[in-house]
């Protein structure tokens, strides 16, 4: 059975100031979703929230970058701005950058990741949304996945994952793409990948069979609004199982907190730290930077779950190791590499004040 998974995101209002979603906003999504559903344009939904954004997960047999179902969303998160008007939440409807919606909302502020499949006879998925981070923080993890053997000892010893996987990387300043094949080509993979402020991993592709194994979202926010406005609280959609590696395999890279760009203003690193999706409430500095994860089985298309994959107690080390890390960066305070290098602060205040001492530096 072929259907499509879409996974669409926006910050629409915080409660309070950034650190969480209201229960209203987030009832008002299911409100929509639910709608939708009875009328037949949805196979199935679930309406979560990480951190102060809410997230669509939907089902349906419309294919990728649907106008349906892309305005499903938009008349969504217009329908939650509205609710987070009426209590004055913090912020409302940031992320939706464009006054009407145009047919497919890629570029209107919301993070998109969609993948349309064949149903396998157990077919495993995994979801991952993140809060107060930058959407090339799926480098590193999908890295892991799906190329690095010390991680994923399926690359090793399982006959279906041996000749490895391809990935889609998008240069996102220059509006380019391109596939480098894992293992033969990881060493020029990673002069890209390790720059995730420009290069991001959107896709990954078994190298035998073709099939999608995973797709995230590339939208960046300050690109698209030409200034800071928020970060961009990436989504990403694994395949796992079977061809594809086992759920321990996946979540296996955020037992590590790496460092990501984001927190507070979007100006600063801090360490990815896993949560369930009650803790994904970032208080301190607006931060560190959360990541949740949802788990579903597909049965013709209806999502059988979910399961929340980071309340496993194996991760509370890396908690704990994300606050001692988070210790770490914030006695940097202004000074890098707590904040952001020069060239990732210029759709920040940088620009203006830099235009407003310009007469002042004198040549040597």
């Amino acid at each position: 059975m072929s259907i499509t998974l879409s996974v669409i995101k926006a910050d629409v209002g915080g409660y309070v100031g950034h650190s969480e979603s209201h229960p209203d906003v987030i009832a008002k999504g299911e409100e929509c979703l639910a709608k939708a559903k009875k009328e037949g344009l949805l196979v199935d939904y679930h309406v979560t929230k990480c951190g102060d954004d809410l997230q669509l997960i939907m089902t349906h047999q419309r294919g990728e970058e649907d106008e349906k179902i892309h305005k499903l969303a938009w008349d969504t998160f217009v329908a939650g701005t509205e609710v987070a008007k009426a209590l004055k939440l913090h912020g409302a409807g940031q992320d939706l950058l464009a006054d009407a919606f145009s047919g497919n909302i890629k570029g209107m502020g919301p993070g998109v990741a969609e993948m349309e499949i064949e149903e396998r006879p157990a077919e495993t998925i995994i979801i991952f949304m993140a809060d107060k981070t930058s959407a090339g923080a799926w480098n590193m993890p999908l890295y892991k996945m799906f190329a690095d053997p010390f991680n994923t000892i399926g690359l090793v010893i399982a006959d279906n994952m041996h000749t490895g996987f391809a990935f889609e990387v998008h240069d996102v300043k220059e509006a380019k793409k391109i596939t480098f094949n894992a293992p033969n080509e990881i060493y020029d993979m990673l002069v890209f990948i390790g720059a995730p402020s420009r290069y991001m991993v959107k896709a990954v592709y078994h190298r035998e069979t073709k099939e999608i194994a995973a797709v995230s979202s590339t939208q960046k926010l300050s690109l698209i609004a030409g200034r800071y406005v928020g970060k961009d609280d990436p989504v990403c959609i694994v395949r796992s199982q079977g061809q594809f590696p086992a759920v321990g395999e996946v979540l296996e890279p955020f037992t590590f907190p790496l460092l990501v760009e984001g927190w507070m203003r979007g100006s600063h690193h801090g360490p990815l730290m896993p949560v369930a999706i009650a803790d994904s409430t970032p208080t301190r500095f607006d931060g560190p930077p959360r990541v949740v994860s949802v788990g579903f089985q597909l049965s013709g298309g209806k999502l059988v779950g979910p399961r929340d994959m980071f309340a496993d107690k194996s991760f509370d080390p890396a908690r704990e190791q994300a606050n001692e890390m988070a210790d770490i960066m914030r006695h940097h305070g202004p000074f890098e590499p707590h904040r952001l290098p020069l060239e990732e602060m210029e759709y920040t205040t940088m620009p203006q004040v830099m235009k407003k001492l310009e007469g002042r530096f004198i040549n040597l």
